[in-house]
């Protein structure tokens, strides 16, 4: 056994991790990375057409879905048309980082299904070994850094051009991803509470009587919530609001420059959806059809189970693309630093007191943990339901900056020489065409009163 084998097995036995990679070996790990490759690109090509097809569905319009057998030519004009598209260059770019963008994006994204186990210990040509290529103690804080890593791609694609637009999609994307990054890392941080360790097939082993998804509802819908967000997806588009920046980042790209951008999207959406799976769906473990046979999780079967619930996510992704409207960028920013952090900090500490109720009373923690997610449930609907005080919809002054401001008040939009929006509370003058119309309304007013007037009967009077 080679020394390398010998430490992977080493870190695979620390931190609970239950996958034993005793006896793995270079071609069995070169079988795993090339197969995952595949799986990758074939399953992006597949989403692409079930998002056209989906999309069709659900907005009841045709276009794609039905171009040709099943809307399957579209693909093949895609891929041509990205392949023979002209390969332009900008003059004034930075040519070596507006080269190594798109790279560094679809690398990264390479780069998560490398900790995801795809089912438990199997036999390959004799040998032993997991459905998984590795996994070690920190698993998931390395899928948080490759994350992270990432968004240098669309940072540096953005700033590299020289350009307005994509170096304002840049920006947004690293507002986002630092926005809710936060809020993910906080809902995946319950999930080591109470699993008892980070490594990702120790997190499923963790699952075998309860999905996480169910015990911890609240992490889960943040999770989901954060990771819409993570890949840049409606309602939580804005680096690349085609409205707004034209595609963002990718502006000033084209052929297959941009299509290592596009890939590397759409293998995102699958990293997000295998780590959802992963933390809180029971990973590669089917509970209903188990319960008829104990063979469905051992074996082959679980790579079936975990590929359509990663599959089922990615199909909640697609219908909430065809059903929400794109968030505005104030909206989307308070939605995930006043809701959602605030939300994860006060969830992660319920977790933490469950988990040292455990460890102290020796009880069993999912009844409490269960109660108190209902309670935490219902605190957080009551607090969206509450009335709004900070006075936006209300009639009555408004202090803002130690300056009490009324509805009534105007400001001059272009005081300092450009455009500033009204704060709450402020409103602007009118147009000189407002104006005018009000103008005109008022006089046709009062000469309607006056003609009322002078055509009102006049009561004659009577001497005695």
């Amino acid at each position: 056994m080679s020394t390398a084998t010998v430490l992977h097995t080493a870190l695979a036995t620390v931190g609970g991790v239950t996958a034993d990679f005793s006896e793995e070996t270079w071609w069995l790990s070169l079988i795993k990375a090339v197969f995952i490759m595949l799986f990758l690109i074939v399953s992006t090509i597949l989403a692409i057409w079930a998002e056209r097809r989906v999309l069709g569905r659900v907005q009841t319009r045709p276009g794609p879905n039905v171009n040709g057998f099943l809307g399957l030519p579209q693909l093949i004009a895609d891929a041509t048309k990205l392949i023979m598209k002209e390969d332009f260059w900008l003059k004034g770019a930075e040519k070596f980082i507006y080269l190594l963008a798109p790279f560094i994006t679809a690398f990264s994204s390479f780069m998560i299904y490398a900790v995801i186990p795809f089912g438990p210990q199997v036999s390959i040509f004799g040998h032993s070994t997991p459905l998984q290529m590795t996994d070690f103690p920190v698993a998931v804080l390395y899928i948080l850094a490759v994350t992270g890593f990432g968004v240098y791609g669309l940072i540096l694609g953005g700033w590299s051009t020289h350009s307005t637009y994509p170096l304002l999609g840049a920006v947004r994307s690293a507002a986002q991803v630092i926005s809710y990054e936060l809020s993910m890392s906080l809902a995946i941080l319950t999930v080591f509470l109470a699993s008892g360790t980070m490594s990702t097939s120790g997190i499923v082993s963790a699952q075998e009587r309860l999905w996480w998804g169910l015990a911890m509802l609240p992490s889960f819908l943040i999770y989901v919530i954060s990771m819409v967000g993570e890949v840049n997806r409606l309602p939580f588009d804005l680096p690349e609001a085609e409205g707004e920046l034209v595609a963002g980042h990718m502006v000033e790209y084209s052929s297959m420059k941009f299509a290592w951008f596009y890939l590397g999207e759409y293998i995102n959406m699958f990293n997000v959806s295998a780590v959802c799976v992963t933390l809180f769906l029971g990973g590669w473990r089917s509970f209903i059809l188990a319960s008829f046979w104990d063979g469905f999780n051992t074996g082959w079967w679980p790579m079936l189970w975990f590929t359509g619930k990663v599959w089922g996510v990615m199909i909640l992704m697609i219908v909430t693309r065809g059903t929400l409207v794109r968030l505005r960028y104030d909206r989307f920013m308070q939605l995930g630093w006043k809701l959602l952090i605030p939300v994860s900090l006060a969830w992660f500490v319920i977790v933490a007191l469950v988990q040292g109720y455990r460890a102290f009373a020796l009880g069993s923690p999912r009844t409490l943990l269960l109660i108190l997610a209902v309670i935490f449930l219902v605190a957080m609907l009551v607090l969206l339901l509450l009335p709004s005080t900070d006075g936006r919809a209300g009639t009555g002054a408004r202090q803002v900056d130690d300056d009490v401001v009324t509805p009534a008040d105007e400001i001059d939009a272009f005081a300092d020489g450009f455009p500033v929006p009204p704060l709450p509370g402020q409103s602007l003058p009118l147009s000189p065409r407002a104006q005018r119309r009000a103008g005109a309304a008022l006089a046709g007013t009062a000469v309607a009163a006056t003609t009322a007037v002078s055509e009102a009967p006049v009561q004659e009077g009577h001497d005695d």
